[in-house]
């Protein structure tokens, strides 16, 4: 796992656009047109930048999976960060879908432990390179990494044929939400 220099957005993007185009919840915040698939694109854009400035975005050694990690202790509101909100709402999400994510993240966020965590917002692998290990070991350096800073890792999920993944690998689910869609919140032990 190496940690990912600006110059690795676009594979990172790519990943994560490949990675995360039939996502629930991803669908979820985005308009749905016929720029739906740039709009995702959009989006892992402004994931990566906000991980790469209030967390890290890290990729495996052979560049076919990554990781967008925030620490939310260590989240402020900057010029640079309003910039990057008021870009997203204007090329993905939208006014009326904009409110609607601000909701789901306050009722996330409600629930959210009161320590120190590390948030694992998106982990993706490119889809023709899933299932052969990529993902498992780039999640096991991030459980290691956090066990190792006393952090847990949370992290939601709207894809249920994750879950066995998710919990063979030592996360339990703590909560779930409904948005239309059944959103699991998950925490490492």
């Amino acid at each position: 796992m190496t940690k990912a220099s600006y110059s690795d957005r676009k594979t990172v993007v790519s990943i994560l656009t490949a990675s995360f185009a039939d996502n629930k919840s991803v669908n979820y915040i985005i308009k749905l047109d016929n720029k739906r698939k740039h709009r995702i694109s959009k989006l892992m854009e402004y994931s990566f930048d906000y991980c790469y400035w209030f967390g890290e975005v890290l990729l495996s050694d052979d560049k076919k999976a990554c990781a967008l990690i925030i620490y939310p202790d260590k989240k402020k509101t900057t010029f640079r960060s309003i910039g990057a909100d008021i870009k997203l709402i204007t090329s993905c999400t939208g006014l009326s879908n904009a409110k609607k994510a601000m909701q789901r993240e306050a009722t996330i966020k409600k629930i959210h432990p009161h320590q120190p965590f590390t948030y694992l917002w998106f982990i993706g692998v490119i889809p023709s390179e899933q299932n052969k290990g990529a993902g498992t070991a780039l999640l096991k350096q991030i459980l290691e990494k956090s066990k190792t800073e006393g952090r847990p890792v949370i992290l939601e999920t709207s894809t249920e044929r994750n879950l066995p993944w998710y919990l063979k690998h030592g996360f339990k689910i703590y909560k779930e939400l409904d948005f239309g869609y059944k959103l699991f919140c998950m925490k490492s032990l």
